[in-house]
């Protein structure tokens, strides 16, 4: 798994061992950020469910400005943490631009004075992100979907615009309240698919 573009293009990252992770392929990385494009560019990004940090870590490497990261696992929380350190060597840029929160990516909510401090785990930066990545473990998308979507509505305003890319199985059909898909990448049944939304 490496990065596909931008500053730390071609840069490995580490995945744990065993099932606590399904990183997202180069390919459909790569076919997310051709899609977002120059949204990319100083945006603010938001990565849940966020495993290795295959999303967030791609987006910072293409110019976005940081984000957060947000992953309850032990173990994926600490290959992140070495992760990020390995993007911002290869990037030249500095790790305290992102955070990391272990925690529950369903009640994450970000603050208006999230920035200052040190290393990479600092506060990155404040303000809600442009950008939200979500990639969270198949078996348990139609559960948490419309929790986190509300969640989502509530954090963000019509005037932030912001797009929310979700990675699910191809069979699963999203429609979520107050949101609108906009694009969708990939559609075979048992395949992964990316579904792009909009505030409706």
């Amino acid at each position: 798994m490496r990065i596909s573009g931008g500053a730390a293009r071609g840069t490995v990252l580490a995945v744990p061992k065993g099932d606590a992770v399904r990183p997202a392929t180069d390919g459909m990385r790569q076919a997310v950020f051709s899609s977002l494009g120059a949204r990319v560019q100083g945006a603010r990004f938001a990565d849940l469910f966020a495993g290795s940090g295959g999303y967030g870590l791609e987006a910072w490497s293409r110019g976005a400005a940081g984000g957060v990261f947000v992953e309850q696992n032990a173990k994926a929380a600490a290959c992140l943490r070495q992760n990020i350190a390995t993007v911002a060597k290869s990037a030249r840029r500095e790790a305290a631009e992102l955070r990391l929160i272990q925690g529950d990516a369903l009640t994450w909510r970000p603050t208006p004075d999230d920035a200052g401090g040190e290393g990479m785990e600092a506060r990155a930066g404040g303000g809600r992100p442009d950008l939200i990545f979500v990639d969270p473990p198949y078996p348990i998308i139609l559960d948490i979907a419309p929790r986190l979507f509300a969640g989502l509505l509530e954090m963000t305003t019509a005037a932030d615009d912001p797009i929310v890319v979700f990675e699910h199985p191809g069979e699963i059909e999203l429609r979520p309240e107050g949101w609108s898909l906009v694009k969708r990448i990939g559609r075979g049944a048992r395949q992964p698919t990316v579904g792009f939304f909009r505030r409706a």
